[in-house]
């Protein structure tokens, strides 16, 4: 098939690359000349885990391309994909500003029959507004407009499209319909389904999976704050309910919240959506109340220890993204975190293996930026674990207590054994698990 996708973000390479894999010419479409300037050269510009090889493989092969011509593109393509910014208002709502501006674009572009595909997470009811954008100036045999959710985690997102749980589309269309099942066939070559459903109940499902998932998240944080408090070990508890077929064992984790450029936007635009609706969403207020309790924890601790004299303390933060395997700093704990310990007088000495750049033009000279793990320790007066790389997982926890003035680890993501960390002589403070001293 001949595919256009508007916008080169984190959806949109991903979306675009992994269509060109399965044969189909690609064509990926950005207004920004030195970003498609970029990716004609090779240069990805976000890290994401067997992305390069896809897209090295498919330009070399003439799959995949990229223009800021909108019009060549959609001459070119019969479906089109919106992978654009959604971001989140003052209100907390979904900005659709640059969705349906790309949608009056295509009214006067589009000449013969073409599928508008919603790729962007948008708020229910996105798909009728582009609709009618497009039927003020087309017929109605001319178009049709799809939702078609993303479900990628960032890290794997990869694997997750080309091997996907399930597939969700939204169309009234039955031309629509044998299209898109002619797309993803491909990718459901195991069995698993291709869902159809209306328009409206797809915007929605990707809200609820989104909105569902934080709160388990946020469920496991309150689980682990009180079983510090009654001296239970929170991995006992996740572990005793995850094996409950019912539960199941995934997002149990708990840590300093959560962060990136999904769950925190998405689970405010479905607040919103339920305001505009007069439904009072209890429960997706506790969630994001929760969560922006929960980035202040591992600074509570650090205070505590500290007798609240932060100011002029040297500390060393392990991880700076969001999750590990990827460099999006959107949102995320480590960050928050950052800034609570710079409003003190902290001094911070910062890793972590991909993000460095995107803090490094965020911050500027605020943080001292280590050119490894264990350079961050040098002279610190404790470390704080922010995301769960793999590499800090099995460190020399003897050249840790070479570098480190102290040796104290509070660890935001429960990343060691509770008992190893006593053994190898270290304060060691954890998420809803017992607090050691190995000093």
């Amino acid at each position: 098939m001949n595919i256009a996708v508007v916008g080169t973000g984190y959806v949109g390479l991903v979306t675009g690359t992994c269509f060109a894999e399965t044969g189909n010419n690609v064509i990926c479409v950005d207004n920004n000349e030195a970003k498609v300037q970029a990716l004609k050269a090779g240069k990805i510009p976000i890290y994401e885990p067997g992305l390069d090889v896809l897209f090295e493989r498919n330009t070399k092969e003439g799959r995949l391309h990229f223009t800021t011509h909108l019009r060549e593109a959609v001459a070119q393509s019969t479906i089109i994909f919106l992978a654009l910014p959604t971001p989140p208002g003052g209100d907390g709502s979904a900005d659709l500003s640059y969705v349906l501006g790309v949608a009056r674009q295509l009214a006067e572009m589009i000449t013969d029959y073409r599928v508008v595909v919603n790729k962007s997470t948008v708020p229910v009811g996105t798909a009728e507004k582009v609709a009618a954008i497009l039927a003020e100036r087309l017929p109605q045999d001319r178009f049709d407009v799809v939702s078609n959710p993303e479900f990628l985690r960032e890290g794997v997102a990869v694997e997750d499209f080309l091997k996907p749980d399930r597939v969700v589309v939204g169309t009234s269309s039955e031309r629509a319909r044998r299209l898109m099942k002619q797309l993803y066939e491909p990718f459901v070559r195991q069995g698993n389904p291709i869902y159809f459903m209306d328009e409206r109940s797809a915007e929605m499902t990707k809200y609820a999976a989104n909105a569902y998932l934080a709160m388990r998240i946020s469920f496991m944080n309150e689980m682990a704050n009180l079983c510090e408090r009654v001296g239970a070990n929170v991995d006992m508890v996740r572990i005793g309910i995850g094996s409950d077929s019912r539960i199941g064992k995934r997002f149990l984790f708990p840590g300093i919240g959560y962060g990136g450029s999904c769950f925190p936007k998405d689970v405010k635009a479905l607040a919103h959506t339920a305001e505009a609706h007069n439904y009072d969403f209890r429960i997706l207020k506790s969630v994001m109340g929760v969560n922006d309790h929960q980035k202040g924890v591992l600074v509570r601790k650090v205070r505590d220890f500290f007798g609240g004299q932060l100011a002029g303390r040297t500390m060393a933060i392990w991880g700076l993204a969001f999750k590990p395997n990827t460099d999006d700093i959107r949102e995320a704990p480590a960050l928050a975190m950052a800034d609570e310990l710079l409003a003190e007088g902290a001094r911070l000495q910062v890793f972590d293996p991909e993000a460095m750049e995107n803090v490094r033009a965020q911050y500027g000279d605020r943080l001292i930026y280590a050119s490894s793990m264990y350079e961050a320790l040098r002279e610190a007066d404790c470390l704080l674990i922010a995301t769960e790389w793999g590499e800090f997982r099995t460190p020399d926890f003897e050249r840790m207590k070479a570098h480190l003035r102290y040796p104290i680890v509070f660890d935001g993501r429960n990343i060691y054994d509770v008992e190893v960390m006593r053994d190898q002589g270290f304060y060691y403070s954890s998420i809803g698990r017992p607090t050691v001293d190995g000093r």
